[in-house]
């Protein structure tokens, strides 16, 4: 068994190369083999948001607080608010991020392949993130 306490924690800025604007990650759960899974607590500031990307086994998101928005390629922006869940299947190419006026803080949980848990793409546009 292991007791991760919140206090012992670290959130780490989001990574300028993956996101766009202000976001903050902290891992809740690292795979340590033979499990696969991880798990993390990412929130975003109004406007944040990821760059494209898949999950070679998909990723569901749970969220947490505040109002965000998704898009899957090829569909239309998705408002999404506390308590929504949201799944994009292995390979399915998206982002997620908080609304232009709102925070957002959302549990991700995704899965490695060969020790990979996902394939970044170039950002999203503001054309992309304002159409709605």
């Amino acid at each position: 068994m292991n007791i991760s306490k919140a206090a012992d924690r670290a959130t780490t800025p989001g990574n300028t190369a993956w996101f766009t604007g202000d976001v903050k990650v902290e891992m809740l759960v690292a795979p340590e083999a033979p499990a696969r899974a991880s798990v993390a607590s990412v929130t975003f500031q109004p406007g944040a948001r990821t760059a494209w990307h898949t999950h070679p086994l998909g990723q569901s998101l749970i969220v947490t607080m505040g109002r965000g928005l998704v898009q899957r390629e090829g569909g239309k922006v998705e408002p999404i608010s506390a308590g929504d869940v949201v799944w994009f299947p292995p390979g399915e190419r998206h982002w997620h991020g908080a609304a232009p006026d709102s925070a957002m803080t959302h549990i991700a949980l995704q899965e490695q392949l060969d020790g990979k848990t996902v394939d970044w793409a170039e950002q999203v546009t503001e054309a992309e993130y304002s159409a709605r």
